[in-house]
């Protein structure tokens, strides 16, 4: 099949067809006791491998609009009445919000994490194993292509 406009076009709608479905498959995955939206999870994420962060360089790690930013952090502060996050003034700059994760978000984050990945598994297992290492090999070059783009 030639690599024509119409030929990537029908495969790009092949790969948003997917997407559509492992968001309907997502949105009916058991999360645990606090539903965390996609936003508030890689917020926590990045909280997991980086912290304490100002709250502009998480804004800018997930994507999101400052007044979208402003809103999960009140919804973490708040979330399950524990408080996923911590917020406290910046030491060196008074001016600047530093963000932590708290405990019980690094359980949330856990527990929305080990959910996600118990979905991914059962997808994973209709393929066979040979498919399912070609699968991962062009997974990689898709995420590797993604972070090369995204910076």
């Amino acid at each position: 099949m030639p690599d024509t406009q119409e030929t990537l076009d029908l495969m790009a709608a092949e790969i948003f067809d997917l997407y559509r479905l492992i968001a309907k498959a997502r949105s009916q995955a058991p999360t645990g006791p606090e539903v965390l939206s996609e936003s508030e999870f890689l917020t926590l994420d990045v909280l997991t491998k980086d912290q304490p962060l100002t709250i502009g360089e998480v804004q800018k790690r997930i994507g999101v609009v400052p007044a979208q930013m402003s809103r999960i952090v009140r919804a973490l502060e708040e979330q399950g009445g524990k408080g996923f996050v911590e917020c406290k003034i910046n030491a060196k700059d008074r001016r600047r919000i530093d963000i932590s994760l708290t405990k019980a978000g690094k359980e949330a984050y856990d527990q929305f994490r080990t959910n996600r990945l118990a979905s991914m598994y059962k997808i994973l297992t209709v393929l066979k194993p040979d498919d399912r290492m070609e699968f991962m090999r062009l997974m990689r070059q898709l995420v590797a292509a993604f972070e090369t783009k995204l910076g």
